[in-house]
């Protein structure tokens, strides 16, 4: 998957995260609270929302946030490096 641990990462990588510019170092914690605000906050309630929301819930759950938090910091560091 572009040398990402799995396809949820590569993809939650690409296409949530990968327009936000971050300018401080960052956790794994921070990019899961980010992605499920996304993800999440588009839903509502009514007809198939359990199901919608299950596929959803399960699809994050498999993102190595770690990884990405990894990639994010060290791309910050070699940004850092080079303006100086």
């Amino acid at each position: 998957y572009n040398g990402w641990t799995n396809y949820a990462t590569w993809r939650v990588n690409l296409e949530i995260l990968g327009d936000i510019q971050f300018e401080d170092k960052t956790s794994a914690d921070d990019l899961k609270e980010i992605v499920e605000d996304v993800v999440f906050s588009q839903y509502e309630f009514g007809s198939g929302y359990s199901l919608m929301y299950d596929y959803a819930k399960a699809f994050v759950s498999e993102v190595n946030f770690y990884e990405i938090a990894e990639n994010i910091n060290e791309e910050l560091k070699l940004q850092a490096e080079y303006d100086n």
